[in-house]
């Protein structure tokens, strides 16, 4: 796939008023979560709850694409109609996360390195034929006491970087995902110093690997303090915190900026994204991958039962409109 066209699925995922979908839940994950709910941990339960997903109505007028998990891609609803051309019909691009989780780095095992480079190649090539049009790749730094280490930035860069170059030859668009956790209590400060580090050196490490920056999308983590930081900062400090630092990091070429909300509550990440939006005009778009923000009060709604299929739908297209809207500055907090 030429850059051209690569560019342009990258300028349909982040479309204006739309924003990506992380579906993704690994099955341990999704396990959790449902077990969390009361609910059994099967595969029969995690393909009805992904089956009320992409099925909700209207849900393509907000999502421009939903991420997808190897047992996602391959499930298929009641009528036996696989869940990604469900998502295609109603106007949203399947992507399949094709990383294999964040390990024990080696030398540092406090610290993270994202795994799967191995036979990437022959996995891209078989969701492409499952229809997939995007892949993720997410990387995981944490802040504590003298790291992130120059090794853990360096070795997750590179790895998105490898992983970012075979997706597009494999004629996907990634998205690139180095998320640097909130978790700690750490200031918004050391989160702008941090987030544009690794920022830094990941655009370094995607010129070295010649990839097409008009071809991607960035998903990075909003600048915010430590969930346990004890001065938290205003939803304004955080987007000023968050624009000053892609602007000083990220190339204009980059078509657009999905954020993950990182384990904000569903109201404090949209509202991030709208007071960044209010702070354009923008050199990129800036709009929305969430999962657990998107997703947690419809499998509250749901909670397995098929008469609430209707609520739960109506939940998570009721957070995506509100998301969209955020993508565009736009977004009223009366409607919560």
């Amino acid at each position: 796939m030429s850059t051209t066209e690569l560019a342009a699925t990258a300028a349909a995922m982040v479309a204006p008023g739309t924003g990506i979908l992380a579906a993704d839940e690994s099955t341990g994950t999704m396990e959790k979560r449902l077990v969390a709910q009361g609910l059994p941990a099967t595969e029969e339960m995690r393909r009805q709850y992904r089956s009320l997903i992409v099925s909700t109505p209207r849900l393509g007028e907000w999502i421009s694409g939903v991420i997808l998990y190897d047992e996602t891609i391959r499930q298929v609803n009641d009528e036996g109609t696989p869940l990604r051309t469900i998502a295609a019909a109603a106007g949203m691009l399947p992507g399949i996360k094709v990383d294999k989780g964040a390990k024990p780095l080696a030398g540092s095992p406090e610290e993270k390195i994202t795994e799967g480079l191995d036979g990437l190649r022959e996995r891209l090539a078989e969701y492409v034929s499952l229809g997939a049009k995007f892949a993720k790749w997410r990387a995981v730094l944490t802040i504590g006491e003298q790291i992130p280490s120059a090794t853990a930035v360096h070795t997750n860069a590179h790895a998105l970087a490898r992983y970012a170059a075979l997706a597009q030859e494999a004629g996907v668009v990634p998205i690139v995902e180095p998320e640097v956790l909130m978790d700690g209590a750490h200031s918004l400060e050391r989160a702008e110093e941090v987030t544009t580090e690794v920022l830094a050196a990941v655009f370094a490490e995607l010129r070295a690997q010649r990839v097409a920056l008009e071809g991607i999308v960035l998903k990075p983590n909003m600048v915010v303090a430590g969930t346990d930081c004890p001065a938290q900062p205003s939803v304004a400090e955080a987007a000023e915190a968050t624009v000053r630092t892609l602007r000083r990091t990220v190339p204009a070429a980059v078509p657009g900026i999905a954020f993950l909300s990182g384990g904000q509550s569903d109201a404090t990440a949209t509202a991030h994204l709208d007071a960044i939006n209010r702070l354009g005009p923008l050199p990129w778009r800036a709009t929305f991958s969430f999962g657990r923000a998107l997703l947690a009060p419809a499998l509250r709604a749901w909670a397995g039962a098929q008469e609430n299929v209707p609520a739960a739908q109506q939940a998570l297209a009721h957070r995506a409109e509100l998301n969209g809207a955020a993508s565009s500055g736009a977004y009223d907090a009366t409607r919560e």
